[in-house]
């Protein structure tokens, strides 16, 4: 899905800059714009090296959250249809999970299954509470008019990923700060001479972390995240 979403963003970059060209005369990009968009950020909860870091199981991780992002853009010059911009982007998502009435009622039973056997039983489920957090300086390729644009966009900062039991306090690995690359691109349309809806799509990598408290460091990692709301330039 994420990489259909980033060929749609980039098919209408080049249907922007054709339309671009039909304009007589199209304003110019402006010189700077402001984007405050709300998120759905996507975390895996496939990977299992990433639940073992935290000392989770697999059906702990919380999956699909909230979010909210901010970044500011500096257009630096335009060749052709071609608008070279640089700048910086923050964001911060949040998800949670509740093991289900299912799987306590399987640890519950597994667990009397172990005490029968004589042996520990294993840990049952608990809520989860996960937290994402990023920064980065950005370099943008924009494709439109002052009328509205589209964009792909990219950069390279630091990461926070805080995931842990929600009646625990976060640890060491959710402390770290952790080597990020994110890119993506949206697209602007001005309903008001200064107001714009918008919308981004991003997928942010995120490098492996330290392995501590005997947890193995948590993997290479992707967040793709899906944002919309508005522009000011």
């Amino acid at each position: 899905m994420r990489y259909v979403a980033l060929l749609c963003v980039v098919a209408g970059s080049f249907a922007s800059a054709r339309a671009a060209s039909a304009q007589d005369p199209p304003p110019r990009i402006p010189r700077f714009v402001i984007d405050l968009h709300a998120t759905v950020p996507m975390f895996p909860n496939d990977l299992i090296d990433l639940a073992a870091s935290r000392g989770l199981s697999l059906a702990e991780l919380p999956g699909t959250g909230l979010g909210a992002q901010a970044s500011i853009h500096l257009y630096l010059f335009t060749w052709k249809a071609l608008t070279v911009g640089v700048g910086g982007e923050a964001m911060v998502g949040r998800a949670s999970s509740t093991p289900s009435a299912a799987a306590l009622a399987a640890a519950a039973s597994a667990a009397s299954a172990a005490a029968a056997a004589g042996i520990p039983p294993a840990r049952a489920p608990v809520p989860v509470s996960e937290r994402f957090t990023e920064a980065s300086p950005q370099l943008s390729f924009n494709f439109g008019t002052g009328h509205g644009w589209s964009y792909l966009s990219g950069g390279v900062g630091r990461s926070q990923w805080s995931l842990h039991p929600s009646a625990e306090p976060p640890g060491a690995a959710d402390a770290e700060t952790l080597p990020t690359v994110n890119y993506g691109g949206g697209a602007r349309w001005f309903i008001k001479r200064r107001l714009a809806f918008s919308f981004d799509v991003r997928v942010y990598e995120v490098q492996p972390g330290s392995s501590f408290g005997g947890n193995s460091g948590s993997p290479r990692a992707r967040v793709l995240t899906i944002g919309a709301g508005v522009s000011v330039k």
